[in-house]
Order: C-alpha cells, then structure tokens, then sequence
C-alpha cells in the first residue's frame, strides 16, 4: 500500500492525503480506534516522500489535516444549529473553514519532514514537528489545542488509566509524540515492528507500576455535583428560568439528604443564568437546598465596567458570596468575536464576555483549596493551576448542551481528564447535560451521570498526589523533548549509499 502511494501524484495524491487524514479521526475519543494510526502515519509519510518539495509536502501535510479535523470537529455544526435562525448561513462553512485553518498545523510539520533523509529521520521529524504545532496550536489565535493524537490513550476503563500515566511527566504533547512515533514504526522492519512492540509494552509497564502505588489519601468531604440537563435552547428562556432553578433546588436538597458527611455542592456553567451575586433570596434558597452546605454555582455575573463575566461563585452559610473565579480562556466567537475577524457572528450580545485574571486557587472555610476551571479551560494543559498557590483539587463547571449527543462531550471529557493526571489532581466535573464524572489524581474515574440525564452524582473527593514532573515543568518538558528529536533528524544525515534499516516510508 505504502509503495502504491508512493507512485500516484496531484490531486490523487491530495486525495490520498485527504482520506488518510479522515481515517486517523476514527483513532480520536470517543471511538479509540488507535490501529487506524498505523496506516494513516506511514502513509503520509509515504506522500511526503514522494513530493518534489517542501511545498508539496505541505499541501499533502494540508489535506491530511483537513480530513482529520473535519471528521473530528464535525459536532461544532451542533452548536450552530442551537442558533440556526442567525447563524443558518454558517452551517456549510463552519465546520470547513475551522478545519482549513488548523490543516495549516499539520502542513507546516509535512514539510518540515520532506527536508529530512528519509526513514527513520523523516519519522522522527514529523512527529516531533506535529508535537512542537500542537504546543503552538495552544497560543495562536487565542488558542485551539483540541484533540491532540495523545488523547487517543485516553480510553475508557482500565486500559486508558494505564496508557494516560506517562502523562504526568511530559503531558498530552508528550503522549502525542510517542504516538506519532510508535505508529511510523509500527509497519516498517521486522525490527521496527518489533522497537514498536517493546516501546508498547514498556510504557504500559510504567502505567501499571505508576498505578500500583500507594493511593491517595481520601478526604470526608463528598462532592454533590448537579445535572440539570437543561436544553441549550432553554438555558436563557426567561419564561422557564424561575422552574429551572427549582430544578436544581430539588436535585440539590435530594442529592445532599442522602450523603453522609461534609458535603460540597457543584451546579454547572451558567446553571443560573442571571446575577447571583445581586440576587440574596435566591442564594438563601440554594443555602436551604443545601442544608448549609457549601454550594459552588455556575452564574454570571457584571464587573466594573457592566461587562459580563462567566463566573463560579462560592455561595456558604447564609447565602453570603465567600469567592468568585471568572473565566479567563473564552471562546472565541461563542463569549466573544475577536478583533482580527471581520464578520459579526459572536453569540453574546454587546461586547461579549470580559476575561478573568488568569488562574486562582479558593480557599474557602470547610473546604480543601480548590482550583476552578469553567468549560473550555479544560482543555489547555499547564495553563490550570496557580503555580505559587497549588490548589488541592480542581473543579469544572461546563455546560455541553451546545454539542449534543455528539462526540463534542466525550472528546472534552477525555481532555479533563488528562488534566487530573498532568497536575497530579483529582478533578470533578459538573456538566449541565452532561457528561459529568470524577476522576482521581491518577485519571481514574470513579463515577458518571451519563449524556442527556437528569440527577445528582455523588463523589468522595479523594486526595492529590505530590506535584507531578509536569505540574513543575508544563509545556517545557514536552518541547524539550520534541525540539531535540526535531533538531537530531535534521541534522543527523545519512551516509551516502547506505539504506535506512528502518522502512516508514
């Protein structure tokens, strides 16, 4: 096959790179079809051997990542069906054009390879390019690093706590760079082939050993986290607000009438879609929902400047507001419109959403210090945490009614959940339709309410583990590692005349 592809040219070649591109998405959550990886990456590999320049390279490396990020970001169409009567005219495009701007990830790492000798050298170079676009796909733009290829490890059950482990150390980059690696090995030489089965089963040993150690320590407290699973279509319908917030009063005060112990109390993003922090009868209902427990509630809420803010808001002991955290990584177009792009199709009103400060730890009296994250922000590793005031778990608060029953929730649950593994942090999520979970420090997920239900699910919040290799490091430890494989397969040249061992092309 791979020889096959090295003989065709032009469009076909395009073409090749377009349907290898899309069949990778399949190895993405929630399918984990991570053997599709073994075609798709020699394959490109295979195209970019055969281009005469850099410049083809890239329009290969292009239409690869067209096709995977088509397939694999197919759900945003859900959102903007939400709001089909403005946005309808962007229905055909959206989706495309998102694609088209982040295939320009993959062609800058296409023909960066096609610069390198081949074999194992142009691997090398790919892979560890893609890694060092993906870190930058984090910055650019306002930041768009979802789906990267080491959340294909991130598979439900035991087998994904395994295989998540090593990202303690070099994070979800440092997952993708082994995986580009391991699957431009995989269908070379009997000894390529076989480097790839000990690199497997090497780091599923590690993933093991790490997970044998002694577990964290459990607090008392149990987290109560709420799922209204209000459509996104109702959230900001005024005439329902007043019987969607005794939903949540009644889940709530069911919810903590049959948990023992401290309890904290989580409602999702925007749970109550008005000013909390103006509204004292109604924090003195969710205080009475609680029975005096804290409550830590999605609202919004308007700073100085009468800008609106996504805020989380810590409601305690007589409805008093004892810690607000605002949003910092908005989502463009959804909180609010750029200023590089032209065309007005923001969702909020006026401005849009103001950004928060940047991450903060709350310490809040009868609870450990907890690290607020508010839907979005799950997904950029490093960027969770205080450094200068660890917290001792993390909560996301998270409304996924936008996406449907799409792969849009799982792909973001995959992504929180490597976070709880990066910092070394127990995370509980909150998620208006749905998914929510708990994981603990090492990524394991001790419960769900699943997509589209209505209920509570009750949580023991466990202990954090000492701060991981990464939590020290971040983003540096991954690029480390890329930057030197990258600057290794450029430079190490090949003698002349003599032929790769290993055959990824």
């Amino acid at each position: 096959m791979f020889k096959r592809l090295q003989t065709i040219r032009g469009w076909r070649a395009d073409l090749a790179a377009l349907l290898l591109g899309g069949l990778s998405a399949a190895a993405l959550p929630p399918l984990h079809v991570i053997p599709v990886l073994l075609l798709a990456v020699p394959g490109l590999l295979a195209l970019i051997g055969a281009t005469p320049g850099t410049r083809a390279a890239a329009r290969r490396g292009w239409w690869f990542g067209f096709g995977l990020n088509v397939l694999g970001l197919y759900w945003v169409t859900e959102a903007i069906l939400v709001e089909a009567a403005r946005f309808w005219w962007l229905v055909p495009f959206a989706v495309p054009a998102l694609a088209a701007v982040l295939a320009v990830f993959v062609a800058a790492p296409a023909a960066l390879a096609r610069r390198a000798d081949t074999g194992w050298r142009r691997a090398v170079v790919l892979a560890a390019a893609w890694t060092l676009s993906d870190i930058a796909r984090q910055f650019i733009l306002t930041g768009f690093p979802w789906n990267p290829w080491g959340s294909v490890w991130a598979i439900p059950g035991m087998a994904g706590d395994i295989f998540i482990q090593p990202a303690a150390f070099v994070g979800v980059h440092g997952l993708t760079l082994a995986t580009l690696l391991l699957a431009a090995t995989g269908t070379g030489s009997w000894r390529g082939r076989l480097m790839c089965v000990v690199a497997l089963l090497a780091w599923a040993g590690f993933g093991a050993l790490r997970l044998a150690g002694p577990p964290p320590v459990e607090s008392d407290l149990t987290a109560v986290l709420v799922q209204g699973n209000v459509p996104q279509g109702q959230k900001w319908n005024q005439n329902l607000a007043l019987s969607i917030f005794r939903r949540y009063l009644r889940l709530t005060h069911d919810g903590v009438a049959t948990t023992h112990g401290p309890v904290v109390v989580v409602w999702p993003e925007t749970a109550y879609p008005f000013l909390l922090d103006r509204d004292a009868p109604q924090r003195a209902a969710i205080t009475q929902a609680t029975d005096g427990a804290t409550a830590l509630i999605g609202s919004v809420r308007l700073d100085d400047h009468d800008r609106p803010r996504n805020a989380l808001f810590a409601i305690q002991a007589g409805g008093a507001v004892t810690g607000v955290y605002d949003k910092w990584h908005l989502v463009p177009f959804g909180e609010y419109q750029p200023d590089w792009f032209p065309l007005p199709i923001q969702v909020v009103p006026g401005g849009g959403f103001a950004p928060g400060p940047g991450p903060r730890t709350l310490h809040l009296p009868g609870l450990p210090p907890v690290g607020p994250l508010i839907c979005y922000e799950a997904i950029f590793g490093a960027e969770l945490v205080d450094p200068a005031d660890r917290p001792s778990w993390l909560v996301n608060i998270t409304n996924d009614a936008w996406f449907g029953n799409s792969a849009g929730p799982r792909q973001h649950l995959a992504a929180a959940r490597m976070r709880a593994v990066e910092e070394g942090l127990p995370l509980l999520r909150a998620a208006n339709t749905g998914i929510s979970a708990g994981f603990d420090a090492y990524g394991h997920e001790m419960a769900r309410l699943g997509l589209g239900q209505t209920g509570t699910l009750e949580v023991p919040i466990p202990g954090e583990l000492p701060p991981t290799v990464f939590a020290r490091i971040g983003l540096w430890m991954p690029g480390a590692l890329a930057s030197t494989l990258l600057a290794l397969g450029l430079l190490w040249r090949a003698p002349r005349h003599a032929e790769d061992e290993l055959e990824t092309n």
